[in-house]
């Protein structure tokens, strides 16, 4: 039996059926979660771990053997322990406000298996947990507008679910979403998607993508170069307010 779940339902005065109301699912579906081996879909495992304010790792720690691709890993330790995360993206939904089915369409255009596409989807999924822990790390991310009407996948429903999704997440106390709208003139964004990630010690590291290859840096120079532009990218964003109301309209125009 998984002892550690089951206590953790006990600290938290919650059963089976209690559970199940809150995440959503069958109370046997649940209940099973107790039983050797039997491991929540990606989707769910966060949001246990929500209710019962423990990790995904705490709960289930043989879901996190290394899934995500090596090179990405660094990162991966870096975003866990960061105390605040600044995130631009021009073309694609940051990965920490990703639903499962956007994360599965972005992987399936990549030369990978099904089985490397459903590993990485996983290990993408349980990045979400950092969200909701005691003490999430504040989280503001800034979009170009084309991320919410560039269609992804072939139903429009998938966009719709994740704009959706994207309110959810922004209506939380510590992340902030900001978009950049479409009408803006060429502005310092369009050079590439990058993250600073701020560490408990107060210094920063950075995490910028590329189509070869992506990179951490950590030099003070290029450091404070991005944080430039990170303060020139927001000044083009909408208020959180006026962001929030646009993401909802995306939301809706995907029918």
């Amino acid at each position: 039996m998984n002892q550690v779940l089951i206590a953790a339902m006990a600290e938290a005065g919650e059963t089976a059926e209690s559970l199940a109301g809150q995440v959503g699912v069958d109370p046997k579906t649940a209940a099973r979660w107790a039983n050797p081996g039997r491991i929540p879909r990606s989707r769910h495992r966060a949001e246990v771990a929500r209710v019962l304010g423990r990790e995904v790792a705490d709960l289930w720690p043989d879901v996190l053997a290394r899934r995500e691709p090596a090179w990405f890993r660094p990162w991966i330790d870096i975003e866990r322990e960061a105390v605040a995360l600044r995130w631009f993206e021009l073309a694609w939904v940051p990965g920490l406000l990703q639903t499962e089915a956007y994360a599965r369409a972005t992987l399936g255009m990549e030369s990978l298996t099904s089985e490397e596409i459903d590993d990485q989807v996983s290990a993408r999924m349980l990045r979400h947990a950092i969200l909701h822990r005691s003490r999430p790390p504040l989280v503001v991310a800034v979009l170009d507008e084309a991320v919410l009407l560039r269609r992804t996948g072939r139903s429009a429903d998938l966009m719709r679910e994740q704009c959706e999704h994207i309110a959810t997440c922004a209506e939380l106390p510590h992340v902030q979403v900001h978009v950049v709208p479409a009408d803006t003139p060429m502005y310092l964004g369009l050079g590439g998607p990058f993250t600073m990630a701020e560490m408990p010690d107060g210094t920063q590291v950075a995490h910028v993508d590329g189509q070869v290859r992506a990179q951490i840096i950590d030099e003070t120079v290029e450091i404070a170069t991005l944080g430039r532009r990170w303060a020139r990218i927001v000044g083009e964003a909408l208020p959180r307010a006026q962001s929030l109301d646009l993401v909802r309209k995306a939301a809706a125009a995907w029918t």
